[in-house]
């Protein structure tokens, strides 16, 4: 089976995100607006576990931790993809580096750019009309991160969260 790991935002950064996402992510029905912290991965019922364990060590020694989203952004022209920017923090960073060893299956296959996305897979003659819009969107929020989420992928490409962990590091 496929998995990943996310941390999902408030509602009310949600809320924002969705109202993009329903106009311009075909992908909207799929998951919620949420930071990929591990990108997908395979894992079979064996190592599933050793998944959830490493997962709850880590949460144990995770402390809630703050966000600020501050801007729209873009990864165009590598993909048409626009995205609510997360100010990069240390502790969104170590929560990324500590999914990421050997205890942990998957690797990272790009560098860590915390994001929530709003709109992808537009065509060549629309990303740069929405991006120039969504430029001029006020996009100003700071939210508490407390919980991390191992989610499964359906064979249709809908993730359904099947564990949540509580940060509770001191």
């Amino acid at each position: 089976m496929t998995y990943g790991i996310a941390v999902f935002p408030s509602e009310e950064i949600s809320d924002a995100a969705n109202e993009l996402r329903k106009r311009y992510d075909p992908r909207f029905d799929f998951i919620a607006p949420h930071i990929t912290v591990k990108e997908a991965f395979e894992a079979d019922e064996s190592s599933l576990q050793l998944v959830k364990n490493e997962m709850q060590s880590i949460a144990n020694k995770t402390k809630p931790f703050k966000i600020e989203v501050n801007k729209v952004s873009s990864f165009a022209p590598v993909t048409n993809t626009i995205y609510f920017k997360v100010e990069p923090n240390e502790a969104l960073s170590t929560l990324h580096d500590a999914l990421h060893t050997d205890n942990l299956p998957g690797s990272s296959e790009h560098n860590f750019v915390p994001h929530i996305t709003v709109a992808q897979e537009l065509a060549e003659d629309e990303i740069s009309d929405v991006y120039g819009t969504l430029q001029m969107k006020k996009v100003e929020y700071v939210d508490t991160i407390s919980t991390m989420h191992l989610c499964e992928q359906a064979d249709d490409g809908m993730w359904t969260v099947i564990e949540t962990y509580a940060l509770k590091g001191e």
